[in-house]
């Protein structure tokens, strides 16, 4: 095992060398360190402590890449949440949180009745483009208001988006399965 760690070490050196003459580690430079460049997450380096390999560390810096920003941290700038009135019955969490004061809260969410969605968000980057889609149906009133508050980003301010046009042939008849608010 010392042979094999002076062995890492000596090469660890050499490779050094060579990188301060051409400038950066190449991928060949790191397969040769016994690392695989574009597999190599840097928050893998920072468990190399933990194993006694800090001689290491630095090599593996230079050679990992940027891990991916955690989904729990990932904030968008719009959402909308698409569901059918027709499933409100099935769905009695999601027209609690939508007929409720909740969507008011976040000015950059859009309600979008859909005929015949089971519900669902669309999370939108600041182009509008759609990053990601994710189905709501087992998801109560409080998780709901959550996940907005922690993936909507806070910026953008005034007033919410979040309004209902009611459908020509309602006569206020709160029975959703026979009406579907468009």
């Amino acid at each position: 095992m010392n042979k094999f760690v002076l062995l890492l070490c000596s090469l660890v050196a050499l490779i050094s060398c060579l990188k301060t003459a051409h400038g950066e580690f190449t991928a060949a430079d790191c397969r040769e360190l016994g690392f695989i460049k574009t597999q190599l997450m840097c928050s893998n380096c920072d468990k190399l402590d933990d194993f006694g390999l800090e001689a290491i560390k630095p090599h593996c810096k230079q050679c990992c890449t940027q891990d991916q920003q955690p989904a729990a941290q990932r904030t968008y700038a719009k959402a909308i949440l698409e569901v059918c009135t027709c499933k409100f019955r099935a769905y009695p969490q999601i027209q609690a949180f939508i007929q409720s004061g909740r969507p008011a809260k976040f000015p950059n969410l859009q309600i979008k009745y859909v005929r015949g969605l089971d519900p669902l968000v669309k999370l939108l980057d600041a182009s509008g483009k759609v990053q990601e889609t994710l189905s709501i149906t087992k998801w109560n009133t409080d998780t709901v208001e959550e996940f907005f508050e922690t993936h909507l980003s806070k910026e953008g301010g005034g007033k919410s988006s979040y309004s209902v046009v009611e459908d020509a042939n309602d006569d206020g008849d709160d029975d959703y399965l026979r009406t579907n608010r468009i």
